[in-house]
């Protein structure tokens, strides 16, 4: 990796090293037991997977017993959902239009109607629509804490003080049906605050591939009293909620490398910050002395005050961003086209579509995200090869 510039940490982040060595024991060591297991061995990894998801928990302000493990985000956010289908209500599901693909098919499965709220030409939750889309069969909300693509932090307090005013309104009724929050947190968790109460949310949902943790490995934390109902069924393992032999090297990663990230919060917020500063200056400096027009061409994107400092979104109008990335690859920058699922299936961004972009300006943005496999060297070297690549694909266009 060390000729390589990695600019797409919103993909994918490596296992760190302290994540590796905690989960090692676990997979090669003495600690491969089945948890489920009578024998002594096997009784002690139970409790040690137990006191994982009870750092998992504390990290974000909740309890051991309130975390299901899960395969990833995509699992959890599913899980979410069915707490729609086990109130067994007439019910309605409300989810940002810039929702991931996970949360906006999960919300189309769930037993209930659903519609989306709209999104400033910022890619900010509109919260005048909020508001008027809530009705009283409203029964859960689904807003990311940041999106994956343009990296806008939405206003979750907000949103979290509408519930509970619409919560309060239906008491004072005498109507006791419930209304949750969800939020999937992926992409928030290392740089924001997670904590839910002061999230205000029912339940968040964790990634470890996105903060320096194992792939397939995610967690749901949901607020003791919601009722969930199993995706997975069989052995009956996580309250009957999630049957399959416990991961217990993936809850050990994800604990290690929630901890990790929260001790690091501040700095690597201010560092990540600098980096993009940085970033910025290089990039246009160098389209300059290419003679590119870049207000007119090449635009950040996302609302500047509410985006979180490891994402610059890009797009150029009138070139073609897949050509340009491979372009990139060749010199060793690698960097994404939107969420990494979408881009592998050809998909035109349905984000970059809600915020007003052109099929032009779409076909030609890109998504850089920084992380910690970024230096201020690797960085500026990279934004003035990006510039290049994007100054070869202008004058190739427009002459």
């Amino acid at each position: 990796m060390h000729n390589i510039v990695y600019l797409d940490h919103a993909a994918a982040t490596p296992v760190s090293e302290k994540v590796l060595a905690a989960m090692l024991p676990y997979m090669t060591g003495d600690k491969f037991y089945n948890p489920g297991a009578a024998y002594l061995p096997a009784v002690q990894v139970r409790r040690e997977y137990e006191q994982a998801k009870d750092r998992i928990a504390h990290a974000i302000g909740g309890k051991g017993s309130e975390i299901l493990m899960t395969a990833g985000a995509t699992e959890s956010i599913n899980l979410a959902f069915t707490a729609v289908g086990a109130v067994g209500l007439d019910s309605e599901i409300l989810v940002s239009e810039i929702e991931h693909k996970s949360v906006m098919e999960a919300a189309r499965n769930a037993r209930s109607d659903f519609r989306t709220i709209r999104v400033t030409s910022g890619g900010i939750a509109d919260l005048d629509d909020l508001r008027k889309k809530i009705t009283p069969r409203t029964r859960l909300i689904s807003v990311a804490l940041v999106n994956g693509e343009l990296g806008t932090v939405q206003p979750l307090s907000d949103i979290a003080a509408m519930v509970r005013a619409e919560r309060e309104r239906r008491l004072a009724i005498g109507d006791a049906s419930p209304l949750w929050l969800h939020s999937d947190a992926s992409q928030g968790v290392g740089l924001l605050d997670v904590h839910v109460a002061r999230l205000g949310v029912d339940m968040l949902t964790l990634n470890a591939a996105k903060v320096y943790g194992p792939k397939q490995v995610g967690a749901l934390w949901a607020r003791a009293g919601i009722k969930l109902q199993p995706i997975v069924v069989g052995g009956g393992q996580e309250s009957g909620l999630r049957s399959g032999t416990e991961n217990v090297a993936g809850a050990v990663g994800l604990a290690m490398a929630i901890e990790e990230a929260e001790r690091t919060k501040s700095s690597e917020l201010q560092r990540v910050g600098e980096l993009k500063t940085a970033f910025i200056a290089s990039l246009y400096h160098t389209l300059h002395e290419k003679a590119i027009a870049e207000p007119k061409k090449v635009a950040i994107i996302g609302e500047k005050k509410r985006q979180l400092a490891s994402f610059i979104p890009l797009t150029i109008t009138g070139i073609d961003a897949e050509r340009l990335v491979f372009a990139l690859e060749n010199r060793s920058v690698l960097v994404g086209t939107g969420a990494a699922c979408a881009a592998s299936r050809g998909e035109h961004s349905h984000v970059l579509r809600a915020i007003g972009l052109s099929d032009e300006q779409i076909a030609g943005s890109l998504r850089i995200t920084l992380g910690k496999l970024n230096t201020l060297e690797n960085t500026k070297r990279a934004a003035e090869i990006i510039a290049e690549e994007i100054a070869k694909e202008c004058h190739r266009q427009f002459g």
